[in-house]
């Protein structure tokens, strides 16, 4: 209960403070009615979602709208604030000072200078449309990401191969066919040898994928499509009746990729041959640091495979490269991740800046990396979960191209 009265407490301020700075740049009434109306309903709405019964852990598609609008709402404010509080403070001290200094008999604070309000407004403009803008459209921005790596020990047979990695479909988010339509499309367009997807194709439950299960089974490899399973992928996040029950919705999302031609590697390994040479991809069950399950076994899957196997596994959470993978014996060339999402908001300016909140949780959380002579990418996700939307950390379809590297004489 202190939680909500801190959360009205809270609120109230920036709408107070909100309307402190539209007060001072316009005197029309029906401007003030629509932004008190516009916080009263983003504020009931959000209230009347959350404290309904809900089935879990992650938030259903309703509740995350009702969370993103309060998001964008709270951006505006929280912008606000500090500025018209510095003002304030400048404004009490001089106020004060005339009292003490100067000879007028009553107190008076200075009123607001509209230009300080300008500034306010506009500077909190900027994270509330960004919110907006990803909430509409950041989600559905698509974009191909293409890398080259290459390797002394690749068989020549792989050189110029090509490796189409997809990750956190999170289908239990999705709302609009036509935008992952063309998602799904722009995957096929790439027309890579393989397709390996690395985890979280639900929210909760595997229900959630049966109105998709058509339009994702289309992806087609010549060399097939390949998954593993993510630590949403489990269910732990919602309430079941019964063990048996969670224990049936995990397997029915296996047979449900199966069915779509996905081979779901539980902890397994498979071989790619070409020319009389191949390759090994591995699998793992979810393995991440901290509190999320820890089902992968990268002995187990790797049996079966040799130490000088050129091997690409499949983890969706890069904390367990940084744990286990790069330590291992067996050298896991290539490692390919998902899981953080990139956390969906960012600034990346490629060259310049790359930049994300979730820094500070995941060492290795977005893109390529390189460590004691392996590689890891961490795709960004093609979904979105939670915040309904992407802020400069867009959807990702990786393209990764194997390349043979002559040894230096």
């Amino acid at each position: 209960m202190l939680r909500w009265v801190l959360f009205i407490i809270v609120y109230t301020l920036i709408a107070i403070y909100g309307f402190q700075a539209i007060k001072s740049v316009t005197k029309s009434s029906w401007v003030y009615y629509l932004f008190f109306g516009i916080a009263i309903i983003i504020a009931g709405n959000f209230l009347f979602q959350f404290l309904a019964s809900s089935e879990g852990r992650v938030l259903s598609p309703e509740k995350s709208y009702a969370f993103g609008f309060l998001l964008a709402f709270m951006s505006f404010g929280l912008v606000i604030i500090p500025i018209l509080l510095g003002e304030d403070i400048i404004r009490f001290i001089l106020g004060l000072y005339d009292k003490l200094v100067t000879t007028k008999e009553s107190f008076y604070i200075p009123s607001r200078r509209k230009f300080i309000s300008q500034v306010a407004l506009g500077l909190a403009a900027i994270p509330f449309t960004s919110l907006l803008y990803g909430m509409y459209r950041g989600k559905y921005r698509f974009r191909v990401l293409n890398y080259t790596l290459h390797f002394e020990d690749l068989p020549e047979a792989f050189d110029g191969y090509r490796i189409t990695q997809i990750s956190d479909i999170h289908s239990g988010s999705f709302d609009n066919k036509e935008k992952i339509e063309y998602g799904v499309n722009l995957i096929k367009e790439q027309k890579s040898d393989v397709i390996l997807f690395t985890g979280d194709m639900v929210n909760n439950k595997s229900s959630e994928m049966k109105d998709w299960k058509d339009l994702f089974g289309t992806l087609k490899a010549k060399d097939g499509v390949f998954s593993v399973l993510g630590n949403h992928d489990y269910g732990d996040y919602v309430d079941w009746p019964s063990s048996d029950a969670k224990a049936q919705n995990l397997a029915d999302l296996v047979e449900l990729q199966k069915e779509m031609g996905y081979d779901v590697l539980l902890n397994e390994s498979r071989f790619i041959e070409k020319n009389g040479q191949r390759i090994a991809i591995v699998g793992v069950e979810n393995w991440g640091a901290g509190g999320f399950k820890k089902a992968g076994d990268l002995k187990k899957a790797a049996a079966g495979i040799k130490k000088d196997d050129f091997k690409i596994l499949m983890s969706h959470d890069p904390s367990h490269w940084e744990m286990e993978v790069i330590k291992d014996s067996y050298h896991y060339h290539l490692t390919l991740s998902g899981h953080t999402h990139g956390m969906q908001f960012g600034i990346e300016i490629p060259g310049w800046i790359k930049w994300s909140p979730v820094k500070w949780r995941y060492k290795y959380w977005a893109g390529i990396y390189k460590e004691m002579g392996q590689y890891i990418n961490v795709n960004r996700g093609f979904g979105y979960l939670g915040y309904p939307g992407r802020v400069g950390i867009w959807p990702e379809i990786t393209v990764i191209e194997l390349k043979k590297e002559t040894k230096q004489a």
